[in-house]
């Protein structure tokens, strides 16, 4: 009897060792995204830019609330941004493959950390699954007035990346029957089109660095994640 007492307790040893039996997922909060390509467009548009460009994003989460795998992860915000082979939504051409850099919340601590890649990763799908460098610094994802309907919102991570978005105004419609041409690149429950003030990518890990602003080419969204 105490031999098996002493092998449940190995067992159980082991699995908290190796990272076995992860803990529930439950969290929610706000997200933004930024392309090289109008994603708010009309075909007259879309047409003069589709594997022309838009193979290049950035995208972040903001956490409100909840935890990943048992791990705690309120007010922290990861960012991936996306180098692709052609026009990111595109359903005539596969954009991949596609080249990441994560920007993780260097307010995180160490479990924390390894969480928000994870999610990332997760949410991100086949976007993020080629990672070839992690960065770190403080991610700030800001929506105006906590209302994701206005579409104005801001995401800085650190140095490295930069989105700021407004509502799209009529002045901006060129077809004048734009609608949405590409769907978010990450699953949301809520997600409304946006004019990109500032969009920019600065850190290394890439084949390019990139400043696209002035385009119809953002979302702001609120995503809710449970596993």
């Amino acid at each position: 009897m105490k031999s098996m007492k002493v092998l449940g307790f190995l067992v159980a040893l082991s699995m908290v060792a190796f990272g076995a039996g992860p803990g529930k997922s439950a969290l929610h909060g706000e997200y933004v995204e930024a392309r090289t390509a109008d994603v708010f467009t009309g075909a007259c548009f879309a047409n003069s830019e589709v594997n022309l460009t838009g193979n290049l994003a950035v995208f972040g989460w903001r956490v409100s609330k909840g935890t990943f795998e048992g791990v705690r992860l309120d007010g922290l915000g990861v960012v991936g941004v996306v180098e692709a082979s052609a026009t990111l939504g595109d359903i005539h051409n596969s954009a991949y493959p596609a080249k990441s850099v994560l920007i993780v919340d260097e307010r995180a601590n160490v479990e924390q950390r390894l969480a928000l890649r994870n999610f990332a990763r997760r949410m991100g799908g086949d976007l993020l699954q080629d990672v070839v460098k992690v960065l770190y610094a403080p991610v700030d994802l800001a929506v105006e007035n906590n209302n994701v309907h206005n579409a104005t919102a801001t995401l800085k991570a650190g140095s490295f990346a930069e989105i700021q978005t407004r509502a799209i105004r009529e002045a901006d419609k060129v077809c004048m029957h734009e609608e949405v041409w590409y769907a978010p690149l990450t699953k949301l429950d809520h997600a409304m089109p946006a004019y990109s003030l500032a969009h920019n990518y600065t850190g290394d890990g890439l084949n390019t660095k990139w400043s696209s602003p002035g385009k119809r080419s953002a979302f702001v969204g609120t995503f809710q994640f449970e596993d």
